[in-house]
């Protein structure tokens, strides 16, 4: 238990900012999840091809990054606790409104809206937690909050074993209103970032930062395209893999999407945790090291047990690599744009890889419905990618967030050296 101290010695107020952005994003990411259980039903409903409605995936990750930039600027400009509010209304009901979209059309549009509410969501959680918190507790909470991700997919596996056989795919995002209830929480319980409240907020500090830091943005931005390439490349399809290739039930499909996310939840916060004492880089790099001997095994196995050990074993990796992010890019961001650059980068990363969901299914079904080779040439590729791009960028572990701080070299240097 000597891995959850950091968290035990938070006061009332820290653990309650770490609750409030851990359910964002875990709430978020439920609302997104609903939909890749789905694929094929609402494909069904609309008389279309699973590729037309995994483009809806795609509308929803090229419109992050505009919300990210918007509701980052909010939060920079006015506060991170009053825009992740607004932020959380805003995406719950994008949410439900997708419940009674009458046409495939409509329904594109929705998600592309939600895309926009959910861009902003990651971003403002991950300044408000780690602007709150000791800096040598950055490393656990950056995995716990990460997984929050990884906990609302398995919500929504929850959600389709229980709701869709009687509700169907509109009932599912009828239940996707839930997180609205989270502003009551943040409005009764959250106190803003003590870092944003002594900053000076000015109008014009993002495109300063941006202009000024550049090359760092750019770095991010492609090491975020590989990092969602591994997520959204071994997550969205994998239901439609283990619906259309497997030929598994509604609670097989979700029983093993439950294992893949326990292991996620698992690796997330054990190499943020771990980072704390072996670096960013380095942890990042061992993850995505051990997903490639897993990658076959995943997609490969004929039974449902080793497809069980795959998916725990897989996204271990995956989200173990990824726990690590949250404080990796708050870190390197300069302090006047926290609620901008980690949500903005991360976002823009995945409207580079936006067309991937698509991609895979028409590569699987160019290959007789291989949903397996599409998933694991991806995991693969992309693995190796991660392993090459973090060597090439600094870290900052456990910089001073605040005045007194020094941005200007985030991306040259490491803070271990």
């Amino acid at each position: 238990m000597q891995l959850f101290d950091e968290l035990r010695q938070l006061n009332g107020a820290q653990r309650r900012v770490v609750t409030a952005s851990f359910l964002g994003w875990t709430l978020d990411a439920f609302d997104f999840f609903i939909l890749v259980f789905v694929v094929n039903a609402i494909a069904s409903d609309f008389h279309t091809e699973i590729a037309d409605i995994a483009y809806a995936i795609t509308l929803t990750l090229a419109m992050r990054p505009v919300g990210a930039l918007i509701f980052g600027w909010l939060a920079d400009r006015y506060g991170r606790r009053p825009t992740m509010m607004i932020d959380v209304l805003l995406f719950s009901f994008f949410e439900l409104a997708s419940a009674f979209a009458p046409s495939l059309a409509v329904l594109l549009v929705l998600r592309a809206l939600f895309g926009i509410a959910m861009g902003g969501e990651w971003g403002i959680g991950s300044s408000l937690a780690m602007e709150s918190i000791p800096a040598k507790s950055r490393g656990i909470v950056s995995g716990l909050l990460q997984e929050g991700y990884a906990v609302g997919y398995l919500f929504a596996a929850i959600v389709y074993w229980v709701v869709f056989p009687w509700a169907g795919w509109r009932g599912m995002f009828a239940v996707g209103v839930i997180p609205a209830l989270l502003v009551l929480y943040i409005r009764r319980g959250v106190e803003e970032s003590p870092v944003w409240r002594e900053q000076k907020h000015t109008s014009g500090a993002m495109w300063r930062s941006i202009k000024e830091q550049r090359w760092l943005f750019f770095y991010v931005i492609v090491l975020m395209a590989c990092f969602n390439a591994f997520s959204h490349g071994t997550q969205d399809l994998y239901p439609t893999f283990l619906k259309i290739q497997h030929g598994f039930s509604t609670a097989q499909v979700s029983t093993l999407v439950i294992i893949a996310n326990l292991g996620a939840i698992a690796g997330g916060i054990l190499f943020g945790a771990w980072s704390e004492r072996i670096g960013r880089k380095t942890a990042i790099t061992l993850a995505a090291i051990g997903a490639l001997p897993i990658a076959w095994i995943w997609a490969y196995s004929p039974g449902i047990v080793g497809l069980a050990f795959g998916a725990f074993l897989m996204q271990f990796m995956v989200q173990g690599a990824w726990g690590i992010v949250p404080v990796h890019l708050n870190e390197l961001s300069p302090d006047d744009i926290r609620g901008t650059f980690p949500g903005f980068t991360y976002q823009l990363g995945n409207l580079v890889i936006s067309l991937l969901a698509p991609l895979q299914a028409k590569l699987a079904v160019a290959d007789g419905n291989n949903y397996g080779f599409a998933l694991a040439i991806v995991a693969i590729s992309v693995a190796a990618l991660i392993i090459v791009v973090i060597s090439f960028g600094g870290e900052r572990r456990g910089i001073a967030f605040g005045r007194g701080a020094a941005p200007d070299d985030a991306f040259h240097r490491d803070a271990a050296a």
